[in-house]
């Protein structure tokens, strides 16, 4: 069975692929102290309360924080006897390599989204991945990523607004049910939400000029199911876009081996 794993600034997934559906998954906070043996404590521990029969025989990782990928690569070597995959690693190829500016390094994470919506949408895409930051990855027909747009995320710009005006509380993301706010809270949601709307649409309208050509919207990410309430631009909503990009790059470097 195959480990895939995806660590992002916030939060780190594990998933257990049997070769025809993902049978376990799980989430932990992202934290770079975290040694190989706490995590094996913890999988170790999901997979016996859950009644998860794995036998991991090779592991995938997709990680947007260099420095956790250490003591991810010692769990799946001692406890899995496996060396896993990195994706962005020289070792790690790609179905179609990146075109972007000569020394440019992209973050893993969006390469494998990028495989994974060509494989179920075919090119000619814009995915938005709502994460820490809000990201656009642009694909080209033949599926190589070709550039995108990175804004800041929606927690991080609402952590932004509370830290810097002393008299605005924190607040939860939510889709308010009128634009115009009577009260704080309702404000600073309007504010959030129309204003992420706001920024998706237009981002889109403006890579689709410049691309001069129709492409489909795919969203990804925690929040966005709650962000397609607000708008009709998004051709699909892709939960588990990731996680079947690093299925599909662990099979092509089996394949191609």
């Amino acid at each position: 069975m195959l480990l895939a794993i995806d660590c992002g600034n916030t939060n780190t997934v594990f998933s257990i692929w049997n070769g025809t559906s993902f049978i376990a998954t799980w989430r932990i906070a992202t934290d770079h102290k975290r040694t190989a043996d706490e995590y094996f404590v913890w999988l170790s521990s999901l997979m016996m309360l859950t009644k998860t029969e794995a036998h991991v025989t090779a592991a995938i990782i997709s990680s947007t924080v260099p420095r956790v990928v250490f003591n991810l690569r010692v769990l799946c070597d001692r406890y899995f006897g496996c060396r896993p995959l990195v994706v962005g690693k020289p070792e790690c190829r790609l179905p179609v390599a990146p075109r972007v500016d000569q020394g440019t390094t992209v973050g893993p994470d969006r390469l494998v989204n990028t495989v994974a919506g060509h494989d179920r949408h075919g090119g000619d895409l814009i995915i938005v991945d709502f994460g820490t930051a809000t990201t656009f990855d642009v694909v080209d027909h033949d599926g190589a990523y070709v550039g995108g747009v990175i804004a800041p995320g929606v927690n991080l710009s609402l952590e932004a607004l509370h830290n810097a005006a002393a008299a605005l509380p924190h607040i939860d993301v939510a889709k308010p049910d009128r634009v115009i706010g009577t009260n704080t809270v309702a404000c600073m949601q309007s504010g959030v939400y129309w204003g992420y709307v706001g920024l998706v649409e237009g981002i889109v309208r403006e890579v689709r000029r410049e691309r001069d050509r129709p492409m489909k919207v795919i969203a990804t990410g925690g929040l966005a199911s709650l962000f397609a309430q607000g708008t009709a631009l998004f051709h699909s909503i892709e939960d588990d876009l990731t996680m079947h990009g690093l299925v599909l790059i662990n099979d092509y470097n089996k394949e191609t081996a």
